[in-house]
């Protein structure tokens, strides 16, 4: 298992009429976790791009708890718990300042050949990044 964490300041653009962080928003504050977990590794979006490679959601899921408000300073944790295959599942857990837990979620993603726009296995790069990583 690895873990990576993220802090991200809510804005006011990304609360409802309630002052809650709209729902919606918590997807974008997962691929910040996501990219930064990834970016921790030494692996950018954009390596991967440039490579041959994409990655697109197939799935998406989340259970609130609590809600986050305006201002709070959040802490996404990202996990990666095994090694991909044509897919790599992403688990997080949001926390505000006073550590308290505000939702847990996962999302998985797809290789994709970036020509043939179909699946395929991970990279090497990010296979040998990750087995290091899951096995200390």
């Amino acid at each position: 298992m690895y873990s990576f964490e993220t802090k991200v300041r809510v804005r006011y653009g990304e609360t409802d009429q309630m002052g809650f962080v709209y729902y919606g928003v918590f997807a974008q504050y997962f691929e910040i976790g996501r990219v930064e977990l990834l970016r921790s590794l030494g692996i950018s979006y954009k390596k991967l791009e440039e490579k041959g490679y994409f990655l697109p959601v197939v799935n998406f899921e989340i259970q609130y708890k609590k809600p986050a408000l305006y201002d709070d300073e959040l802490t996404i944790k990202t996990t990666i718990k095994q090694l991909p295959s044509a897919r790599i599942t992403f688990y997080y857990e949001t926390y505000n300042a006073e550590d308290i837990l505000l939702n847990t979620g996962k999302v998985v993603l797809v290789f994709v050949e970036k020509t043939t726009k179909k699946p395929c296995p991970p990279p090497a790069l990010i296979m040998d990044k990750l087995k290091k990583k899951l096995e200390s």
